[in-house]
């Protein structure tokens, strides 16, 4: 992630080729295609503004830049939606795409050739895994896209995952101020909120943007940031991926397709998951504790001509995880979940492509080592929310789901994701042999039995009421009391 505080330092443009290759200008932007790094909104700030993006609002700007600049502040002062300006976020990423990557290489549209190719590789991918998971497919549809394309795609889960603890702060802006004050200080918070919402929508979009030019399909990080039921790939950074590995564009791209049309598979017919991973992130959230000293520092001091203050006390971070067993015991569900998630996608793509493709172990190896080393989106959580996604356990779980593998094939392995208490604990990833070899709860009969259950009192109740309404009484079924 750049050291430039909350996205600013950006140039206003789309790419050339970017998203169905159409050339577009920021909203708010007074200018065209002559922004600086320093000059983000195209308010003409030249060199003069520094780090601040507002110190020169009042320099050497001539009206109609004025102009705009007072609308964009304008915006972001009268924003009343959630906590993060997503609209803010969105456009920031976007920019952030079109600057393109460390490499020089710019976003472009997906050609149909590229198209094609991802469909044959994920409709061969799932061939594939037909013989290495009893999970059927998960894909009803297979998309290349490009990385604005990537982006327009993944922003509602991220903010899903974002929103809640960026709620913690809107509501620490006004808890830190004494009761009697806060009525006082309606208008000040209310802008503070503003300002907080637009600076997470910078930084957030950022980061979003940055990881758009690393990701290769809409699972990357172990969780669902796409739609339900399109496995996607981005060819052009497929292609940044492979280009040192020595291995054959054909077998990288084959390769992460296994891996996506995996993830969509168990997203796809593992109902609870979704919600289970989403609600262990949403959970350790809840136990993040905001920084209220540096908090009470920043609206002690804020002035509203330096709205810097607040990007410079989110980006420091203002979230500390709470040294509690219910708050360890969160980051151990979420690490765990997420590290079975991992383990199982890398153990079946494993399964299906040793025998087939030459360079799987070492495109195996390339992929661990990419996901253990954490990323944008880690430093955006760790820095925004204290949390990171790393899956740390990955090697542990993958040899816990090749052992049940082994010990009770293909189906009793996969038929552990039929209920969320079934699945290995961090305790069994310390001892998978004695996971592997005790005896399971079989769910499925319970929710049978459960089901039969239910089944004959509805029955009974139908027979009740058609023995009054054939005698005649006029009594009616409880149901219609």
């Amino acid at each position: 992630m750049s050291d430039t505080p909350f996205g600013f330092g950006l140039p206003p443009e789309e790419p050339e080729h970017g998203d169905e290759g159409k050339k577009k200008n920021p909203a708010g932007g007074g200018q065209g295609s002559g922004g600086s790094p320093a000059d983000p909104f195209g308010f003409g700030f030249g060199d003069s503004g520094g780090d601040n993006p507002f110190a020169a609002m009042f320099g050497s700007l001539n009206p109609n830049d004025l102009g705009a600049a007072f609308q964009q502040l304008g915006q972001m002062l009268s924003y009343e939606g959630g906590p993060v300006n997503w609209d803010m976020a969105k456009q920031i990423a976007r920019q952030t795409v079109s600057q393109g990557t460390p490499d020089g290489t710019k976003d472009v549209s997906v050609g149909p050739v590229d198209r094609t190719a991802v469909e044959e590789a994920v409709r061969l991918a799932d061939l594939w895994l037909d013989g290495a998971t009893s999970l059927p497919s998960g894909a009803s549809t297979a998309m290349a896209w490009s990385r604005a394309e990537w982006v327009e795609a993944t922003l509602p889960a991220w903010q899903q995952l974002v929103d809640p603890v960026a709620e913690r702060v809107g509501l620490a802006m006004g808890d830190v101020l004494p009761e009697e004050m806060q009525a006082m200080a309606g208008p000040l918070i209310g802008m503070m909120r503003s300002m907080g919402g637009a600076m997470f929508g910078q930084q957030i979009g950022q980061a979003v943007g940055v990881l758009a030019g690393e990701v290769v399909g809409s699972t990357d990080i172990g969780l669902p940031l796409g739609p339900a039921g399109k496995a996607a790939l981005l060819p052009l950074n497929i292609e940044a991926l492979g280009k040192d590995l020595g291995v054959p564009k054909e077998e990288v791209r084959l390769y992460l397709a296994l891996r996506e049309a995996a993830h969509q598979r168990l997203f796809a017919h593992v109902p609870w998951l979704r919600s289970h991973l989403f609600g262990a992130v949403e959970g350790y959230a809840r136990g993040i504790k905001v920084d209220t000293t540096k908090l009470e520092d920043v609206v002690g001091q804020f002035d509203p001509t330096h709205p810097e203050q607040l990007q410079e006390a989110l980006q420091q971070g203002m979230f500390q995880p709470e040294d509690t067993p219910e708050q360890k015991a969160a980051l151990a569900r979420l690490e765990t979940a997420l590290a079975l998630v991992e383990g199982w996608v890398d153990a079946v793509v494993h399964e299906a492509a040793s025998s087939r493709l030459t360079s799987a172990a070492a495109l195996r190896e390339t992929l661990r080592r990419r996901r253990a080393s954490g990323g944008p989106a880690e430093q955006t959580f760790a820095t925004l929310i204290g949390l990171q996604l790393r899956p740390r356990r990955l090697r542990d779980a993958s040899r816990l789901w090749a052992s049940l593998t082994d010990a009770r094939g293909m189906d009793g392995r996969d038929a552990l994701w039929e209920h969320p208490d079934m699945l290995p604990t961090a305790t069994d990833l310390d001892d998978p042999d004695g996971f592997v070899h005790r005896e399971q709860l079989d769910f499925s009969e319970l929710d049978k039995m459960l089901g039969e259950a239910a089944s004959k009192g509805d029955e009974d109740g139908k027979g009740d009421k058609g023995t009054a309404e054939e005698r005649g009484t006029g009594e009616k079924g409880d149901d219609e009391k």
